[in-house]
């Protein structure tokens, strides 16, 4: 793989680091700021939402220059929206200073993954779009607790001056190891959004709202699940969200070396577990180790079907890639607070700490669905296609009629 990847791999760790620190820290910048937990917890939705307007502007904003300078100003926005939190002497001023990083978030996936398949031969690329992945997923599993460890021990503004400093480590290695690649010739506004026209990227958009929606569904109220429904105790949580990471780990890693030999059996098969795992959980979350393997599961299914379905989405708008691939990235948080909210719905209602997963599962579920219809209308399409005579220069033309 290209030492290119590493940097990209380098700027998703930052990127993943800062998007679920905050979870941990809450309480603390409640406290600091003078708020309640749950105005708070604005800063996760706003972040949520800057990644789903900020895909498609700052990607059709990146048509005018390479994709390698567009990589570039993308981290440095992530930088200047830490250090604005990091200095933020206001609640307000917070929440800016988290839009503006996440406006970073969707085109900087988008874009990368472009270039991370540009880099390697058509059969690697969805290994190669995993392995800047991995950034993220490593980042649940070493940056988040490190994050939040530092929160806990120099406050939590030197956590985000850490996170910066990843950001400006990440921006150094795109500027050194990813190479110029030149800018795309003829790119529109008009041709990007051409891709949206085409069922099969909308169908692949839809399963990412979904399918990674199951995932949040369970997972955004794992902790009062974990320590009320399956008796671990508080301090037991940091643990079982590494857990949950090293899931997530495999599950990318596995799921791009497959999806590059058999996409769409790839994705059922994870599709198809995730919906059983997550309809499992509402019974394992009552034991402990049963527990904490369902949510590892969880991790590596859900994530087992980030690399298929970006690759997809870029092999179905090949045409136009660009804002279709940071879309797709915005669908992933899309679904995280679609999936959220329809949680907190099922236990505001009173069905109890585990009934998000059922709502885990059916989404899921329906992304199955999905999949097993985008499968079918390729095989119809292909089928035409084979029907259809296609004329080649060796066919020779019909002979003019001969008049007397």
């Amino acid at each position: 793989m290209p030492p290119a990847l590493l940097a990209l791999a380098v700027g998703a760790f930052g990127i993943g680091t800062t998007e679920f620190v905050i979870m941990g820290l809450l309480p603390d910048v409640a406290a600091d700021f003078g708020v309640t937990v749950p105005t708070a917890g604005l800063l996760v939705t706003g972040y949520a939402l800057g990644v789903v307007a900020g895909a498609p502007i700052m990607t059709v904003l990146g048509t005018k220059i390479s994709r390698k300078h567009m990589l570039m100003l993308l981290m440095g926005l992530f930088v200047a929206g830490n250090l604005l939190s990091a200095a933020a002497p206001a609640f307000g001023v917070m929440l800016a200073g988290r839009i503006v990083a996440s406006l970073a978030h969707g085109a900087f996936f988008g874009i990368g993954s472009i270039v991370a398949a540009d880099l390697v031969a058509p059969r690697e690329r969805a290994g190669a779009i995993a392995l800047m992945f991995t950034g993220l997923t490593l980042a649940n599993v070493a940056g988040v607790p490190l994050g939040t460890l530092i929160g806990q021990s120099a406050g939590w503004r030197a956590t985000f001056v850490v996170i910066a400093g990843l950001g400006v480590l990440g921006l150094l290695g795109v500027a050194r190891l990813v190479p110029a690649l030149p800018k795309p010739e003829g790119v529109r506004l008009r041709h990007e959004l051409a891709a949206f026209r085409n069922a099969q990227v909308l169908l692949a958009m839809a399963m990412t709202v979904l399918g990674f929606g199951g995932v949040f569904a369970a997972v955004t109220y794992v902790a009062p699940m974990m320590t009320e429904v399956a008796g671990f105790a508080d301090s037991s949580v940091t643990w079982l969200l590494v857990l949950f990471g090293l899931g997530m780990v495999a599950g990318n890693l596995v799921g791009g070396r497959f999806a590059d030999r058999a996409l769409m059996p790839m994705l059922h098969a994870s599709l198809g577990g995730l919906t059983l795992v997550l309809a499992l959980f509402t019974v394992t979350a009552h034991h402990k180790a049963a527990a904490a393997l369902t949510l590892a599961l969880i991790g590596a299914l859900g994530f087992a079907t980030v690399p298929p379905l970006q690759k997809r989405v870029l092999d179905h708008a090949h045409g136009a890639p660009t804002l279709a691939s940071a879309v797709n990235i915005g669908a992933f948080n899309l679904g995280n607070a679609l999936a959220a909210w329809l949680g907190g719905l099922v236990i505001a209602s009173g069905l109890g700490w585990t009934a998000p997963n059922w709502v885990g599962a059916l989404l899921a579920g329906s992304a199955l669905l999905l999949a097993l219809l985008s499968a079918a209308l390729q095989r119809r399409d292909e089928a035409r296609a084979a029907r259809e005579p296609v004329p080649t220069a060796a066919t020779p033309a019909a002979p003019e009629p001969v008049h007397h």
